[in-house]
Parts: C-alpha cells; structure tokens; sequence
C-alpha cells in the first residue's frame, strides 16, 4: 500500500499543476483595456512589434496599429454604406458602393485624418526589443475628413457624389448627437 501512494503522489501533484495553468501564465501586454478599445466615438489600435533592431520593432508595431484602424475604418463604412443603401432602396446601389469602399481604401491608404499616438512602450529582453504603440481617431473627425475627400474626388459621379454626402451627413450627425449628450 505504501508503495501505490509514493508512486501516487507525485503524479496527483503533476495533475493538479498541469490542471491550473493548462495553457500558461496571462501576461497584462500595455496598453490593454477599455480606454485602448474602439467605442462609439473612437476607433483605437494598439500594435506589436518585435526584433533584434529597436527601429525595425518600431516600424513593425507602427504598421500593424495603423493596419488596424484602416481595417475598422472600412468595416465601420461599409456597414454605415449597406444600412444607407438598404434604407434609400438606389438602383445602381452596388457600383456605389464599390467606389465609396475604393474611395475608403484610397484614404487609408495614404493618410488618416486626426491620427494620434496615445502611447508607445519599448522593452528589451536582452535579445530582442519589443515596441508596442497605441493610436486614436476621433469617428466624428474621420467621416468629416472622408466628407471633404469625397467633394473633391474627381472618379464619382455627382449623383453617387450626393449619396455620399447624405450617408456621411447622417453619420456625422449621430456623433454630434452623441457628443451633445455627453456634453450635457
């Protein structure tokens, strides 16, 4: 009997340590939580960057942050541009929507109105350096930045030029909303 519980033992605490942690510590990365989240207002990333080189880690973590927002930017449009276009019932509703996603594209491609860097953190591990950096963009200011690009793109027709401007006007106005209501 004695020897069934020394052999048993051991592996009864093997079971119970592997039972607890089965996939790892947590590790709290910065800038993690609610105020690095996108809301209502804000659309916000927070990007990773790791290599032997403290500039390549940077530009890693800068590229994957603003991938990020460029992603939820479209996202959030296209969702704003299907409710519009199922609401208005337009007959070339499709093509429109191709051009104001090219439009989208076009935009955060080459520049992101109201961009700010809420945080940057470099670590070193002896090895390898790790950057994280966070930004922010205001969804009001990016719909009136994307309003202004609109006007002056010259590849829309002035009728999907007006649809444009309707959808983004609705939307503008339910952030000013939003604001006023925080604002009271």
């Amino acid at each position: 009997m004695r020897r069934y519980l020394i052999l048993f033992l051991p592996m009864l605490f093997l079971l119970t340590q592997c039972a607890e942690k089965p996939m790892g510590n947590k590790v709290k990365e910065p800038f993690s939580g609610n105020k690095y989240e996108s809301n209502n207002r804000w659309f916000r990333s927070v990007g990773k960057g790791v290599s032997i080189r403290d500039n390549i880690a940077k530009s890693k973590a800068d590229i994957e942050s603003k991938r990020e927002l460029a992603q939820q930017v479209q996202t959030t449009v296209k969702v704003v541009t299907d409710q519009y276009l199922s609401d208005t019932q337009t007959n070339n509703g499709s093509e429109m929507n191709d051009k104001f996603q090219t439009l989208i594209r076009e935009v955060t491609n080459t520049e992101m109105g109201d961009l700010r860097k809420i945080g940057e953190e470099k670590y070193f591990d002896g090895e390898n350096y790790t950057v994280y950096i966070a930004y922010e963009i205001k969804k009001l200011k990016m719909f009136r930045f994307l309003k202004k690009k609109a006007k002056t793109e010259a590849k829309i027709d002035e009728y999907e030029r007006e649809a444009m401007m309707e959808m983004l006007d609705k939307e503008i106005e339910r952030l000013e909303a939003l604001e006023a209501q925080d604002g009271e």
